[in-house]
């Protein structure tokens, strides 16, 4: 999968230097798979759910969420938020269902 945008998605998880190793993993498990549709992330990320076309991935356990929109058939990811999970509660990343 092409992942839009590496650099974006590191910015957006620098505010927490505990989650590096597996912001890591997650882009570079992304960036190899071709993912055809949700149950084919599941193989990969279980935890993982859909709203509309965004992804909310768990990362590091439950600690943080990846909001991404997926472009199953372009075979594009694009990153949209990192956040912890009490920012995720509080909702804002839903603009993005917009």
């Amino acid at each position: 999968m092409n992942v839009i945008s590496k650099r974006g998605l590191l910015e957006k998880a620098s505010k927490y230097p505990d989650a590096t190793v597996a912001v890591q993993d997650w882009f570079d498990a992304a960036r190899a798979a071709n993912w055809r549709n949700l149950e084919e992330v599941r193989r990969t990320y279980p935890a993982t759910d859909m709203v509309g076309a965004l992804a909310v991935f768990d990362i590091k356990g439950n600690s943080y969420r990846l909001i991404a929109r997926m472009a199953f058939p372009y075979r594009r990811i694009y990153i949209k938020e990192f956040l912890t999970h009490a920012e995720y509660d509080k909702g804002a990343w839903k603009k993005w269902l917009r």
